[in-house]
């Protein structure tokens, strides 16, 4: 059984950054990564994905720029760092794993999530 332990969201201003981390048990590296976001009253939606082997990546065009998703299978970790963020980046942030090797974009291509964490940004 897979478990992902996100970390690292709070409540910063507009403009400053963050970093979320994701500490995955079991068969990491051959698969790829992924974080998502569910802001209130919406669905949850794709934010950055990595190959198993962190050679390519995916992202949403709203955050492309400002995100950078990262991963380090020797520590079986994923991140995601947010630089410039907005009041519209405000939602709860989800680490899930994929249940291939390549960073697909929707919520069926992944088996597992973790339970997430509440990033908010004022203006």
């Amino acid at each position: 059984q897979v478990q992902l332990v996100e970390s690292g969201g709070g409540l910063v201003q507009a403009g400053d950054s963050l970093r979320l981390s994701c500490a995955a048990s079991g068969g990491f590296s051959n698969y790829a990564m992924g974080w998502f976001r569910r802001a209130p009253g919406r669905k949850r939606e794709f934010v950055a994905a990595i190959t198993a082997n962190g050679g390519s990546t995916n992202y949403r065009d709203s955050v492309k720029g400002r995100f950078t998703i990262s991963r380090d299978n020797a520590k079986n970790t994923v991140a995601l760092q947010m630089n410039s963020l907005r009041p519209e980046d405000t939602a709860v942030y989800y680490c899930a794993q994929s249940k291939f090797g390549t960073p697909l974009i929707t919520t069926s291509s992944y088996d597992y999530w973790g339970q997430g964490t509440q990033v908010t940004v004022s203006s």
